[in-house]
This record gives structure tokens, C-alpha cells and sequence, in this order.
């Protein structure tokens, strides 16, 4: 199914920005004003420490870049099923390739604002080192968390609409349960700092700050990550596959 996973996630792509006045410029335009805000209200305003010697715009942005990637991504397989019905209802094919070709149409949008924050590094004289490789397998698991997740949403939002009302809520608590506007040094080392991590963003956005800038490695953050993301795809698949025989009929 190669091929209609390429169909689906190009048509994505084009849709986003069909009819769109700025187009590919939203892209761009999302992370830095997301940017500006939070480092006039908590860099410049309320004064948060990043733990570090990085300017506060260049610190957020760097776990902006992972969180977007996530929230789109989210937002999209979440609804993915639904606004799909039309070929769900008319033809067979595993319903799993409609939440992952949402997931993976938002990749472009990440690809232009990676550039962005890299350009940004350079204007604050910020050095690239070869640890910046590690943003490569650290994206594949934003992307597996974002599908993960998904998956759930998608298919409890065929059974109940109140799910596409209750996912931006939810991502927005969900953004401040991760250190995208604080550094994870806030949080007390030991038992909690564990529990907090098994959010999967947790352990994403730490590490990419550490394969940007470097510092101490996220080590047991990412692990706990890791290891919820693999417990919520497992059961997300197992979910997904048993509710897909009923979603032509409900949806």
C-alpha cells in the first residue's frame, strides 16, 4: 500500500495549503510568533531561567520545533477517520494508512522550521555540532508519538465526536506538562522527575535541546519516554485494529 500512502499524504500536503493567502509561509510563521509570545511573557516579563547560558528565544524555540510537530500531527490523525468517511464507506483498505499519512504530511511543515531554528542559532551565534544528527531519530519518535496517541483519538472519535472538542483543550494542558517555556531542571530529580517523564514529549523535547546544544545527556528522561510511546502504540494498534471492522458503519 505504498502507493496510497504516498496518494493520501501528498493530497494532505496540497489541501493544507490549497486556497491558503500566506501557503507555505504558515509554516514559518506558526513557530515564530509562538516564539515572540512566550519569550516576551516568560523570557522578558516573568524572567524564566533558562538553566543555561542560551537566549531564552533560541531555548523555546528548540522545543517548539518537536512540540508543533506533535500537536499538528495529533490534530490531524485524530480527525483523520472522520473527514475520510466518503473513502471508508466506498472501498477496502487498512484504515490504519489514514492517521499515518496525516502524521506524515505535517513532516513538511517541520522540514521549513528546522531550517528556521537553525538560522536562528547562527543570528545568536549558537555552534552546530554533529550531535545535531540525533534530531533524525528523535523526530521518527515525535512522529511514532504523535501516531500513537492518534490512533486512540481517531478511532474513539468515530464512536464520539466530542473527542475533536476535547483535543485542542487537551493539547493545550499538554504543552504546559512539558518543558517547552521552563527548563526540566524545575522539576525535582528522582521519583518525580521519572513519573514526569513518562510523558513522551518530555523526554523529546529535553533531547533535542541536548542534540542542539548540548549538556547533559536526557538518558533515563528519554527512556521513560520511550517507553510510554512504545506502551501507547502497542495498545493503540491493538485498539485501533479492533474497533476498524465497525468504523464504515458508524462513521
Amino acid at each position: 500500500y505504498r502507493e496510497l500512502i504516498y496518494f493520501l499524504t501528498w493530497r494532505d500536503i496540497k489541501v493544507r495549503y490549497k486556497q491558503a493567502a500566506l501557503g507555505i509561509a504558515w509554516a514559518i510563521l506558526q513557530p515564530v510568533l509562538t516564539t515572540v509570545i512566550t519569550s516576551i511573557v516568560f523570557g522578558y516579563l516573568l524572567k524564566v531561567d533558562t538553566g543555561s547560558s542560551l537566549p531564552y528565544p533560541v531555548f523555546t524555540l528548540a522545543a517548539l520545533l518537536p512540540w508543533h510537530l506533535f500537536q499538528l500531527s495529533l490534530q490531524k490523525s485524530s480527525i483523520s477517520l472522520v473527514g475520510n468517511s466518503n473513502l471508508i464507506t466506498k472501498i477496502y483498505f487498512p484504515r490504519l494508512i489514514i492517521p499515518l499519512s496525516s502524521v506524515l504530511a505535517v513532516l513538511v511543515d517541520f522540514g521549513i522550521s528546522l531550517i528556521l531554528l537553525f538560522i536562528a542559532m547562527a543570528i545568536y551565534a549558537v555552534p552546530l555540532t554533529w550531535t545535531a544528527l540525533w534530531l533524525i531519530p528523535l523526530t521518527l519518535l515525535t512522529v511514532v508519538a504523535a501516531l500513537a496517541v492518534g490512533l486512540w483519538l481517531s478511532a474513539l472519535n468515530v464512536q464520539y465526536r466530542d473527542i475533536q472538542q476535547m483535543v485542542p483543550f487537551m493539547l493545550q494542558i499538554w504543552m504546559y506538562a512539558t518543558p517547552i517555556v521552563y527548563p526540566i531542571t524545575i522539576i525535582p530529580e528522582g521519583t518525580i522527575r521519572y513519573i514526569y517523564s513518562l510523558n513522551p514529549m518530555v523526554g523529546v523535547v529535553q533531547s533535542f535541546r541536548w542534540a542542539l546544544f548540548g549538556g547533559t545527556p536526557p538518558d533515563m528522561t528519554l527512556l521513560f519516554s520511550s517507553i510510554a510511546v512504545v506502551v501507547l502504540l502497542v495498545s493503540g494498534l491493538f485498539f485501533f485494529r479492533r474497533m476498524e471492522k465497525t468504523f464504515a458503519d458508524v462513521v
